[in-house]
């Protein structure tokens, strides 16, 4: 795809640079969102109550960005990237507004959904406008810019996060995204003016419904399993029957679109398939540290939470230097190569945790999530440049959607899956506020996170060996 915006260099200085820039601002919305709100749970708990009810303020927010990502990345092969993003980022402005407004957890969950349906267009279609303006080669250097936000947002995330939580302003958390939003609009209809290779889609609503309808399902059923009704009963069955039955008839319903939501067909292609897979786990495997480790450090030593944010930031603080660094590895040693050495580091960060899951300490939980991030920054940014670089334009939002999709859904799965550990183990011990019961519960989403890093590095083991890449 050769865009309007020349490609003469690369930097904030350049032409593109302002392009640049606006998705690095729009990059660091969602950024701050996955820092700022996790180390806010318990004094948004203390204030509007529902501790079993905390997972869902994350999951009900992945699940609404999984589902729209396929779709918005339809459109934006339909009408192109700008419009997209520019309607994501007025969803995601109206969300956290909303969110600041939450008079109960209720509502504070269902105006998270508003929120991740602005996500669900916002990171996609980020990566999407990068892989277009950019080329293979290029990328490597622009990973660094891009990896700069979430650096900054690793440490401003949690510790506005902490300090909102300690002066009772937790809805600030939500109210500081409003001129980010703006910003970013300004910025983006300023200054992107892309070329677009347009033709008519028939969107799969059909599909979309099914795929929602069957996940809400399956996280429903393992959220609120052992919780607001046993395993082995009728609401289960419903839960876990239902969603499994609209898995089943959202397959039967992509075989036969002309434009499925999942082209089964692409994915079926290995490098396509591995990338996907190994970014649900490592949506997964993120989700399971970012939002039960706070908690677990405040539940059982009592820290502040800024204290216990910035212990979790190091992960996201591990994550874009690795990710700057592996765009000049990934051109020399190949894609796979630097996915399976990321993922071999995360994997023994995870075992870590685990392993010292029954002595909580701060520092621990820093060094451990810093060698974590950074293995998942070495394995996430080759995984998804790879499958950009396998196809041309008309196929990079789709898989580019995909590879978002996948994330989302892993985190949204993951966090219900050690949610559920979680509550069982809570409702088995002394409640949520005995600080022994809160260590065992988060050592054993711990040992969850071990398995699910695992299962991702013998997933990239399978990805196709590379050698010279050129842009698609």
């Amino acid at each position: 795809m050769a865009s309007s915006v020349a490609r003469a260099s690369v930097g904030l200085r350049s032409e593109r640079g302002p392009v640049l820039g606006a998705l690095m601002l729009a990059t660091g919305l969602i950024a701050i969102d996955a820092t700022i709100l996790a180390t806010a749970v318990p004094s948004i708990v203390r204030d509007l109550g529902g501790y079993q009810q905390f997972p869902w303020l994350f999951s009900v927010y992945l699940l609404a960005q999984a589902v729209s990502v396929p779709i918005y990345s339809r459109f934006a092969d339909a009408v192109g990237r700008k419009p997209i993003i520019m309607i994501g980022i007025a969803l995601f402005l109206l969300g956290s507004v909303l969110c600041g407004f939450a008079g109960s957890m209720m509502w504070l969950i269902l105006f998270r959904i508003v929120q991740g349906l602005g996500a669900g267009a916002v990171a996609p279609m980020s990566m999407t406008i990068v892989g277009d303006i950019y080329t293979v080669a290029e990328r490597a250097r622009v990973q660094g810019y891009i990896a700069s936000v979430w650096a900054v947002s690793s440490v401003v995330g949690p510790a506005l996060g902490g300090i909102f939580a300690q002066l009772d302003a937790w809805r600030w958390i939500f109210f500081v995204n409003a001129p980010l939003c703006a910003l970013a609009a300004w910025m983006l209809l300023t200054h992107y003016h892309e070329e677009k290779q347009t033709r008519r889609h028939r969107i799969d609503f059909a599909g979309a419904a099914l795929l929602t309808v069957g996940l809400t399902g399956i996280i429903l059923g393992l959220l609120e399993g052992d919780s607001a009704w046993a395993w082995f009963s009728v609401p289960s069955a419903i839960c876990f029957g239902g969603g499994a039955l609209a898995l089943v008839a959202f397959a039967l319903v992509e075989r036969r679109t002309a434009e499925p939501i999942i082209d089964f067909a692409l994915v079926s292609r290995r490098l396509i398939l591995t990338t996907t897979i190994v970014s649900f786990g490592i949506g997964a495997l993120l989700i399971g540290v970012t939002s039960f480790a706070p908690a677990y450090l405040e539940g059982s030593l009592g820290i502040v939470p800024l204290l216990s944010g910035l212990a979790v930031a190091a992960l996201t603080l591990g994550w874009p230097i690795a990710s700057a660094l592996s765009g000049r590895l990934y051109l020399r040693i190949g894609f796979r190569r630097t996915a399976l050495i990321g993922m071999g580091l995360a994997t023994l960060a995870a075992i870590g945790l685990a392993v010292t899951g029954p002595w909580p300490s701060p520092f621990t939980v820093a060094a451990i999530a810093f060698l974590l991030g950074a293995g998942l920054g070495l394995s996430s940014a080759p995984s998804l440049i790879a499958a950009q670089a396998s196809v041309g334009w008309g196929q990079r939002g789709v898989v580019t959607g995909m590879n978002a999709f996948a994330r989302s859904a892993g985190s949204a799965v993951g966090v219900a899956i050690l949610g559920a550990i979680s509550n069982a183990v809570i409702a088995q011990g002394g409640g949520p506020q005995d600080p022994a019961t809160i260590v065992s519960a988060s050592t054993w989403v711990f040992v969850g996170a071990a398995i699910a890093a695992a299962l991702t590095l013998i997933v990239v083991l399978f990805m196709p060996r590379d050698g010279a890449v050129a842009d698609a």
